[in-house]
């Protein structure tokens, strides 16, 4: 059965003018997106979606860079939609991530790393009650769902 997940497309992605490429990755895969918003994230939000974090040391600074610019925000879904897109970002931050990956191909920084993908499927669902009402999510089927996936829901 098919996943969701949570994508943004953070301050950086957008700032560079990446939106397109990063979000093509993710259509060239063959997963689909059931939701999507072009948001300036509040520090209120941003302090919830990091709330995981908040004893961090680098918790202020996350804070601050997810809310310093709009974000695209998305709601993917697919097989496995976690651990492919989690691949197909890449290591963190640029520095490290493999040539191939969004990460990888896009990022340099040890700072900024230009897109956030839910790393569970608790953390999927409570990220994207966070950002989407129910209604909000679109539910549909695509036309090649059988030949990418090899399944016919």
């Amino acid at each position: 059965m098919p996943q969701r997940t949570l994508i943004i497309l953070k301050p950086d992605a957008v700032q560079r003018r990446l939106v397109g490429r990063i979000l093509s990755r993710f259509e060239d895969k063959g997963l689909k997106i059931v939701a999507a918003k072009f948001i300036h994230i509040s520090i209120e939000l941003a302090r919830k979606h990091y709330a995981v974090h908040k004893e961090k040391p680098f918790f202020d600074g996350v804070v601050r860079y997810l809310a310093s610019s709009p974000s695209l925000v998305l709601v993917l879904e697919g097989d496995n939609v976690i651990d492919m897109t989690r691949k197909l970002m890449g290591k963190t931050f640029g520095i490290e991530a493999e040539p191939g990956t969004i990460r990888g191909d896009f990022g340099a920084s040890q700072r900024f790393n230009l897109v956030h993908g839910s790393d569970s499927p608790d953390s999927a669902a409570y990220e994207i009650n966070l950002y989407f009402e129910p209604d909000e999510i679109v539910d549909y089927r695509t036309s090649d769902n059988e030949w990418v996936f090899g399944c016919s829901y």
